[in-house]
């Protein structure tokens, strides 16, 4: 029998006010297909673009990438989840802004006994993103112990996990962020400089830092904003890493900016391009877990929202005024 569920829903692009608290059935999960209840929901910048169109899907759209709940039912040929388990996921399609759901099994993982149902929701899209950044979307011959790197909205919910998982990895991570108890707060959590781009001029800062060398990787969710500045902090054979437009998307990029620059790499990676197989995914959510469990990656939840309130959690993530981790309460 169906099951009916609230969940957030937009019929049109366009700002909070387009969110709509809706009624919707849910039934059994297919071949490869699992329902899951939630127990809570993560909120993202990806989750806004979708909501504006910037990221288009289909409509009417439920809103959600990232969730943790406990499984109702698998549907025949999924062997890694059984009723019961509690999981979590960060997930193509959108659908987690929901009390209940039915969704590709292949993208759920089981969630450690350790880490309760907030922290669940809140860290795997966030720190599955940090994780393809940080150990797979490296400069020509890798990160080492004592490299620099430069990680912009460093006190964001993916800053965060950044700042702390850079520094288990021995890298020496420049932060920025908007004021000075945001910086202040990257530097708690692992940054070794932050910049309050502010106040400061953040390219002029990092060369000092680095004694006009440069960094050897820029991660930028700016965009727009901050990515001219970015190829500037980029020592010879750098890369720039761009996987965000919280400023707008990028303007066409001249290619001959890069050789000028010193040879530089530019990437525009995507965090699902990386979790498309089970394995993949399995094997970055086991790092992430390790990361957690060990004690040397905290993900802080600031705030949280009932699931009627999801509107207010994105004028809220979109005012930059958070920090960390946003998560809903179904």
């Amino acid at each position: 029998m169906p099951a009916s569920a609230r969940a957030i829903q937009i019929r049109q692009f366009g700002g909070p006010e387009a969110m709509q608290l809706v009624e919707l059935e849910v039934g059994e999960p297919g071949p490869g297909e699992v329902r899951i209840r939630h127990h809570a929901v993560g909120v993202n910048f990806i989750d806004i673009y979708q909501r504006t169109g910037l990221y288009a899907n289909p409509l009417p759209l439920t809103l959600g990438m990232e969730g943790a709940g406990v499984v109702e039912a698998v549907g025949a040929g999924v062997t890694h989840l059984q009723p019961g388990d509690r999981v979590a996921y960060a997930s193509q399609p959108p659908g987690s802004y929901c009390e209940l759901r039915v969704m590709p099994a292949r993208s759920v993982v089981v969630l450690p006994d350790g880490i309760d149902f907030e922290t669940g929701a809140a860290m795997m899209l966030k720190g599955l993103t940090v994780q393809y950044l940080l150990r797979r979307t490296q400069p020509q011959g890798g990160l080492q112990p004592g490299d620099f790197v430069l990680w912009h909205a460093a006190a964001g919910g993916v800053g965060l996990i950044a700042c702390q998982w850079a520094r288990a990895l021995g890298l020496r991570l420049i932060g920025t962020a908007g004021g000075a108890e945001k910086c202040r707060l990257a530097r708690d959590h692992g940054a070794e400089f932050a910049i309050d781009y502010r106040s400061e001029d953040f390219v002029a800062r990092v060369r000092e830092i680095t004694g006009g060398r440069g960094v050897r990787a820029v991660y930028d969710s700016i965009g727009q904003d901050t990515f001219e500045g970015s190829l500037d902090c980029l020592e010879p054979f750098g890369l720039m890493a761009s996987f965000g437009n919280a400023s707008g998307p990028v303007p066409p990029v001249n290619l001959g900016v890069l050789a000028a620059k010193g040879s530089l790499h530019l990437t525009r990676p995507t965090l699902f391009t990386h979790l498309a197989t089970r394995e993949s995914t399995q094997a970055m959510a086991d790092d992430l877990f390790a990361r957690v469990g060990s004690g040397e990656v905290r993900v802080p939840v600031s705030r949280r929202y009932a699931l009627a309130d999801a509107a207010q959690a994105h004028a809220d993530l979109a005012s930059r005024a958070t920090t960390g981790c946003l998560v809903l309460l179904p």
